[in-house]
């Protein structure tokens, strides 16, 4: 029996020399065994003796080699003198249950683990941080996977698979995320060459398919709701492309295989009559693998999807570093690129009709070099291009079209549309971002979206198609992120309006926006897609995100804004190097090196000394100033004490009848304002204890009414000042002759 679909269940069974998973709801099935430690994959026929089980797993996530490579082994003939390197095998422990698509249940990767083929003997520095790096993107990263439904393909395309096909196989290539760490499990399903096993070199090994579970990368939210009291299951998936994927100054433009950076193509779906929610229980029989229960009160389930894309512009551009808050920007000749562009709309083209290129860039700026790179690039692909500009009171340039005057080839289905984002919505005027709909309404309604029925009795739950989407908007700003998801959610929620108008659910003059409940829906999904989106590429959530959740632009949202964009700038400068790695790592754009023995040392800094150091001097310069700020401001602190005191002893007179003169009562506070500041060393001590002699010098009486607090002052202020004789020497001198008169007749 031949199983199209991944196993719900798999047990794990570890030995010293295999791992053994099985499917214990299909008993029938055969066992697939990876040998250790040579990696070696067959599969058996029943359970293998001698086995221990260790734990029930959601799926395999792959087999990766890393680091440890060098520690080579013989085969079973020892004469033969071939060697394997080590590897893992990383498996899904948890998965949560996120929702259902019709009735296809769709989980997100909660926890891995990494099982080894040979237990470590040395210690590597290297390995080590290989899968640090590793379980720290598979901690964080947003991957979701279904064992009956294909994520990687939107609606459109599925309807257009051959169901025959095992689900990998049937796979968008693109957000196939897991398939370079697959890739021994699918050689050995499918006998091609690099094949562990050599013995099964040529033949499909149909029974390893079931063990092959396609992960895909981004954001998916399934919420059952209503409109107008309709019923309907709202979905949005944002598949990341797993070609050219990285962090945000990593990654950027388009390589030579004709791949962008932050390519992502965003579907929301609307299920109408869904029956699937009367369902429960996590688990389904053999209609649920099929995906068909008949539709909701009677009528055939309804599918109605709409696609977007967004990606970097498609020519040779990147940022460099510099740690300014502004990178420097390159780009090289656009003729350079035209190879690699006409690679990447021949896909674009292909898969999805005509293209609608927004560009967002600013026209003025640094930005403006990186839109007429663009727009070059468009007037070389299509023929004979037309342009036409529109302008207003805000900027000479509102919008800018650049189209193929006649339709000879395939690149004149490329419709450029530039729009000056920044300037017309600047001020907090989000609604002028209207001006772009209005010029890009033919296009979508020419578009079309896609619509499907399902079909009665069809055993693969396939849709009958009665509408498909034969064009794209392929949003881009600079980052594709902040300004794109506000233009996306725009478009997403016009064509919503237009299907449910379609579908009666909404009369002539409504909209989506009109139920309340559903609009606060709609923008918060929009902004999670964003926030989801921003976090994989840039580290952070996205900007604008207030305006996309409550439809206007918010103080409170800008002042969120900023924390995002300082977080980005320390993020982007000090840590998306290792993100960077790992995504490498992952998706096979790195290899470690495992040709020789011993630590190959790869992350060690071999920048000069002084390069290495400059961090550590400014930390410490910083920290230099922050003490001496902090000192500077105590020490002020205590001499606006002292002089409070003083000023205090000023004010008041003494009543007391042995005391003729106030003066000699500023003499007596003064001192013992004085023996406080001593005990505070403080430095402004020689001025206020001068002038408190100087005072009881001014009172001019009798040595009986003044020797007691002159005496006590003097030599209090002698034993203090005698170690600072130098610096205040003049004072003391002062000090002491002025004792000294006022102990001496007619002084």
């Amino acid at each position: 029996m031949r199983y199209l679909v991944p196993f719900r269940d798999i047990n794990v069974h570890a030995s010293t020399s295999h791992y053994a998973f099985t499917s214990p709801s299909s008993p029938s099935a055969q066992t697939l065994v990876v040998e250790r430690p040579s990696g070696d994959i067959r599969l058996n026929d029943g359970s293998l003796l001698g086995a221990k089980r260790v734990s029930s797993i959601a799926g395999i996530l792959g087999i990766i080699q890393l680091r440890l490579g060098n520690q080579l082994f013989p085969l079973e003939s020892p004469g033969l003198g071939l060697h394997r390197p080590d590897k893992y095998i990383i498996v899904i422990t948890k998965a949560q249950l996120v929702g259902r698509i019709k009735t296809h249940m769709v989980y997100k990767v909660v926890a891995t683990e990494f099982l080894p083929l040979r237990e470590r003997i040395l210690h590597d520095p290297d390995e080590d941080i290989y899968l640090g790096l590793l379980k720290t993107l598979l901690k964080n990263a947003p991957m979701y996977f279904s064992y009956s439904f294909d994520l990687t393909n939107s609606f459109q395309r599925q309807a257009d698979s051959n169901p025959s096909l095992a689900l990998w196989q049937r796979a968008d290539d693109r957000f196939f995320w897991n398939k370079f760490i697959q890739t021994d499990l699918i050689n050995f399903a499918t006998g091609a060459t690099g094949a562990s096993d050599l013995r099964h070199h040529g033949s499909h090994q149909t029974a390893a398919d079931p063990f092959v579970l396609p992960v895909m990368f981004g954001m998916l939210r399934i919420t059952t709701t209503r409109i107008k009291a309709t019923p309907l299951t709202f979905i949005l998936i944002t598949r990341r492309s797993r070609h050219r994927a990285g962090t945000r100054y990593m990654t950027r433009g388009i390589d030579e295989r004709g791949h962008v950076a932050n390519f992502n193509e965003t579907e929301q779906i609307v299920v109408l009559n869904d029956g699937s929610n009367a369902m429960g229980g996590m688990e389904g029989g053999g209609g649920m693998q099929n995906g068909k229960i008949g539709g909701f009160q009677g009528q055939d389930a309804q599918v109605m999807s709409y696609v977007q894309t967004r990606g970097s512009v498609p020519v040779y551009w990147a940022e460099i570093n510099t740690l300014r808050y502004v990178p420097d920007l390159q780009i090289r000749g656009v003729e350079t690129a035209v190879g690699a562009a006409k690679q990447h709309f021949d896909e674009q083209i292909r898969l999805y009709g005509d293209n609608y290129l927004v560009n967002l860039v600013n026209q003025r700026g640094r930005e403006d070099r990186v839109k007429e790179a663009y727009e070059q690039l468009v007037r070389t692909l299509v023929s004979g291009p037309n342009e036409s500009t529109q302008a207003d009171y805000v900027t000479d340039e509102k919008i800018h079209v650049v189209e193929a005057s006649q339709s000879n080839q395939e690149y004149d289905r490329l419709h450029y549309v530039y729009f000056d984002f920044h300037n017309e919505t600047k001020g907090l005027r989000w609604h002028r971002a209207q001006l772009l709909l209005d010029q890009l309404k033919n296009g979508l309604v020419q578009g079309q979206y896609f619509r499907g029925l399902d079909m009665p009795g069809d055993a693969q739950g396939r849709l009958e198609v009665r509408n498909r989407q034969t064009a794209v908007v392929r949003t881009n700003c600079m980052d594709c992120l902040d300004r794109t998801n506000v233009i996306q959610t725009m478009l997403a929620r016009w064509t919503l309006t237009r299907q449910l108008l379609d579908m009666g659910v909404l009369k002539p003059g409504e909209s989506a926006d009109d139920d309340r409940a559903f609009r606060t829906l709609f923008q918060n999904v929009w902004a999670d897609n964003a926030d989801v989106v921003s976090r994989s590429y840039s580290g952070t959530g996205a900007l604008k995100t207030d305006f996309t959740r409550t439809g206007q632009r918010t103080r409170a949202g800008m002042v969120q804004d900023l924390n995002n964009s300082i977080t980005r700038y320390v993020k982007n400068n000090f840590s998306d190097g290792p993100r960077q790695d790992a995504f490498d790592l992952f998706l096979g754009a790195f290899h470690p090196d495992s040709s020789g023995a011993g630590p190959s040392l790869v992350f060690v800094d071999r920048r000069p000394l002084l390069i290495q150091s400059i961090p550590y001097i400014l930390a410490a310069s910083l920290f230099m100033v922050i003490v001496a700020s902090f000192a500077r401001s105590t020490q002020d602190g205590r001499t606006k004490a002292i002089k409070r005191r003083w000023e205090l002893s000023e004010k008041t007179e003494s009543s007391d009848p042995w005391l003729p003169d106030t003066n000699v009562v500023r003499a007596m506070r003064g001192s013992v304002i004085w023996k406080r500041a001593k005990s505070e060393s403080n430095e402004t001590v020689p001025d206020v204890a001068a002038q408190m002699a100087g005072n009881v010098y001014a009172a001019k009486r009798t040595q009986s009414e003044n020797m007691s607090c002159c005496l006590h002052l003097g030599v209090a202020w002698t034993k203090h000042e005698a170690r600072r004789s130098r610096e205040h020497g003049a004072k003391i001198i002062l000090l002491v002759n002025v004792v000294n008169g006022l102990f001496t007749p007619g002084g």
